[in-house]
C-alpha cells in the first residue's frame, strides 16, 4: 500500500488507493443490499423502537422538568467545574502544576496513553469529557418519581450514549489514532475501514465486531482438549465422559451442566485453566453435558425438555456407564437455574439421584437481576418473541451483544478503536474466541424463561412454575449445597444468587470469589490469584454474611474439593469411556459443540 521515498517517509500508491477505494465502495454496496433485503424480510424491522427506550427517556424528562430547580442546580455546577478547568488549563499552558477536576477511574484504560496527561490540549478534552458525563449521568440518576425499571432503563442507556461518545472514539480526538495517522500517512484507517466492511459482511449486514483472531483457535485441536469420549446423545445435548488420569477414582461420577447460553468449553479452555482437567485430576469421574446449537428444527423445545433430555437423560446414562445410581451435580449459571428446577423435580418425586449439587453464578430468585433487567418489560419481550417465532430461536449474535453491552468499553469501544481506527488485528485470545462462539437458543425454552422466571419471578414461588407436569418448589430441596457465586459478577449479581439460602430445606454452604462472571470461576490453584469468603452462618441480608465474613487467599476450587469429597462415594477402580454399557459415539469435544451460529 505504501512505498519507501528517499526520505524514508511513508507515501500513498495513488494508483493503489484508487484500487482500494473502488473495492471499498463495491464491497459497501453489496452489505447495504443485503441489510436492506433482510430488513425487509425482518417483521420487527418497522418497530421504531423494540427496546422502548423513548417511552422511558419521556418519562424521565417529564420528571425532569418538574423539577427545574435540580436542574438549574446541576448546570451551576458543571459550569463551576468547568470555569475551574478552564483555569487550571490557562494556568497549565503557562507553566504551573495543577489539579485535575476530574480523573477517570483507576481502571479505565481508554485513557492509558501518555498524551492524555501530558498534553494541555488533550488533558482538557480528557477532563472535559469526564465532566460532561459525570453530570449527564448524575442528573438522570437524581431524577425522583421514576419507577425501579424506567429508572434503571434511562441509566443504562445513558451510560451507552455516555461510553460511546468519549474521545478516545474519534480519530480527531484520541492521540494515540493520530500519532497513527501520521506515522502511517492514514494507512490505519484505510485498513480500519477494510476491517470495518469485514465484520460487515460476517454479520451480513449487522456489525459483528472482531475480538480475537478466529483462525488462531479450532475446538478440539487447541482449546477444549481433555481426552474423552461422547457416550450418549439427545436432541440438545451430548454428553462427554472423560478419560481417568488417576488408578482410582470416587465412586459417584461428577456431572456438570453448563449454561447453554454459551458453549461449555469455557471450563476447558487449556489444560492449565480446564476445571474438567483438574477435577479429573482430583479423582473425579467427569461427565459433562455438551448443549446442541438449536436451529429452527428445535423450536418447540422448552424448559421442561432441557430437563428431561439433559440432566434428567444423563443422570441414567451414567448410571448405564459406571453402574453408579447417584451423580454429583455441578450447574454453571443457567445449567444451575436448570440444576435447581432438577432437584425439586425429583424431591417432589422421592427421588434421590443427586447426591450434592454445586453451583456457579446461579440466579434462581430474579427479584433484582442487575443490568439484564433492563432488557425485561413487555414491549420488548413481545418484540423479541415475534422475531423468535418467525425464525425458531433467538440468534445468538442478539444474546451476545446484550452481554457486551454490559462491559462496552471493554468488549466494544476497545475493539472500534483499536480495529477501526488504529487498523490493528486483534489479539489472539482463547478466553475472547469462546466469547465469540454464541449459540442460539430455541424460541419456546427462552421465552418460558424469561417471562417466568426474570419477568414474573415465580421460580421462588412454591408451586409457581410447572415441568413435565410437576409442580416445582425450591424448599423441598434436601440436597446438600455448594454455592459459589463472584463479587464483580455483572450477569448473576452475587446479592441476589445469595437468595437461594433462604429457599432451600438442605444444608447449603454460600462462597463468594473476588473478580468476575468468568474470572472468579475459572481460577485454578496454580494460579494463585483472587480470593474468596466463607461464612458458616446465613444470615438473610447478603451484607451482612459478607460483614462476618472470613477472607481465603488462592482459589475457592481446593475449598469446593474438601467439601466434594463428602460427598462422592469409596475410591474405585477408573472407569474407560467406552468401556461400560454405553459405548463410545465419537471422541471429545463432541460433533454439538463445533457447530457455529456465525
Amino acid at each position: 500500500m505504501a512505498e519507501q521515498t528517499g526520505t524514508d517517509s511513508k507515501m500513498i500508491d495513488a494508483a493503489e488507493l484508487s484500487k482500494a477505494m473502488t473495492s471499498i465502495a463495491e464491497r459497501s454496496q453489496r452489505i447495504v443490499t443485503d441489510f436492506l433485503t433482510r430488513q425487509a424480510a425482518d417483521p420487527t424491522a418497522a418497530t421504531a423502537d423494540p427496546l422502548n427506550i423513548g417511552n422511558a427517556f419521556m418519562e424521565m424528562t417529564a420528571k425532569l422538568m418538574s423539577d427545574p430547580a435540580k436542574l438549574v442546580e446541576a448546570n451551576l455546577n458543571l459550569w463551576q467545574d468547568y470555569m475551574s478547568l478552564w483555569q487550571n488549563t490557562a494556568r497549565r499552558m503557562l507553566g504551573e502544576e495543577t489539579q485535575p477536576v476530574a480523573t477517570p477511574d483507576s481502571g479505565d484504560r481508554r485513557f492509558k496513553d501518555e498524551m492524555w496527561q501530558e498534553n494541555e490540549i488533550f488533558d482538557f478534552i480528557k477532563q472535559s469529557y469526564l465532566l460532561s458525563a459525570r453530570w449527564m449521568q448524575g442528573v438522570v440518576k437524581n431524577v425522583e418519581g421514576l419507577d425501579d425499571h424506567t429508572a434503571k432503563k434511562v441509566d443504562f442507556y445513558t451510560r451507552q450514549f455516555v461510553d460511546a461518545m468519549a474521545p478516545s472514539n474519534f480519530v480527531l480526538t484520541n492521540p494515540e489514532v493520530l500519532r497513527a495517522t501520521v506515522e502511517t500517512r492514514g494507512e490505519n484507517l484505510l485498513k480500519g475501514l477494510n476491517n470495518l466492511l469485514d465484520d460487515l459482511e460476517r454479520g451480513k449486514g449487522n456489525l459483528a465486531i472482531k475480538m480475537t483472531d478466529y483462525d488462531a483457535f479450532k475446538v478440539g485441536d487447541n482449546i477444549a482438549v481433555t481426552p474423552g469420549k461422547v457416550v450418549f446423545q439427545t436432541d440438545l445435548m451430548q454428553l462427554v465422559q472423560y478419560d481417568p488420569s488417576t488408578p482410582q477414582v470416587f465412586e459417584k461420577p461428577l456431572l456438570i451442566l453448563p449454561p447453554w447460553i454459551n458453549k461449555f468449553y469455557i471450563l476447558d479452555l487449556r489444560p492449565k485453566n480446564s476445571l474438567i482437567k483438574w477435577a479429573v485430576d482430583q479423582g473425579h469421574t467427569v461427565f459433562v453435558v455438551s448443549w446442541v446449537n438449536p436451529d429452527e428444527k428445535l423450536a418447540h423445545k422448552g424448559f421442561g425438555d432441557y430437563m428431561l433430555e439433559g440432566p434428567l437423560a444423563a443422570i441414567d446414562a451414567i448410571e448405564k456407564a459406571t453402574g453408579s445410581r447417584q451423580v454429583n451435580a455441578a450447574g454453571y449459571c443457567l445449567g444451575g437455574t436448570l440444576l435447581a428446577c432438577t432437584l425439586a423435580y425429583l424431591a417432589a418425586k422421592g427421588e434421590d439421584r443427586i447426591a450434592s449439587a454445586t453451583f456457579f453464578t446461579t440466579m434462581t430468585d430474579f427479584k433484582d437481576p442487575g443490568e439484564l433487567g433492563v432488557f425485561i418489560d413487555e414491549e420488548q419481550l413481545s418484540a423479541l418473541e415475534t422475531r423468535m417465532n418467525q425464525a425458531g430461536f433467538l440468534d445468538g449474535r442478539d444474546m451476545a451483544t446484550t452481554f457486551n453491552m454490559m462491559r462496552a468499553n471493554d468488549l466494544i469501544w476497545s475493539f472500534v478503536v483499536n480495529n477501526y481506527l488504529l487498523g490493528k488485528d486483534p489479539f489472539p485470545f482463547d478466553l475472547l474466541y469462546w466469547n465469540s462462539d454464541s449459540t442460539r437458543m430455541p424460541a419456546a425454552m427462552h421465552s418460558f424463561y424469561l417471562r417466568k422466571m426474570y419477568q414474573e419471578n415465580r421460580l421462588v414461588e412454591p408451586g409457581g412454575i410447572e415441568l413435565n407436569g410437576v409442580k416445582i418448589d425450591l424448599s423441598n430441596i434436601k440436597t446438600p449445597i455448594y454455592m459459589l457465586s463472584t463479587r464483580e459478577d455483572h450477569i448473576a449479581p452475587w446479592q441476589s444468587t445469595y437468595a437461594l439460602t433462604q429457599h432451600v430445606a438442605g444444608p447449603i454452604k454460600f462462597v463468594l470469589s473476588a473478580s468476575g462472571h468468568i474470572a472468579g470461576v475459572v481460577n485454578p490453584p496454580a494460579a494463585n490469584k483472587y480470593c474468596y469468603w466463607t461464612n458458616t452462618k446465613k444470615p438473610k441480608n447478603p451484607e451482612v454474611w459478607l460483614a462476618g465474613a472470613t477472607q481465603v487467599e488462592g482459589s475457592w476450587w481446593t475449598d469446593w474439593q474438601k467439601w466434594a469429597e463428602k460427598f462422592a462415594g469409596k475410591q474405585v477402580p477408573a472407569r474407560v469411556p467406552g468401556s461400560g454399557k454405553l459405548k463410545a459415539i465419537e471422541a471429545a469435544p463432541g460433533s454439538y459443540v463445533r457447530v457455529r451460529a456465525v
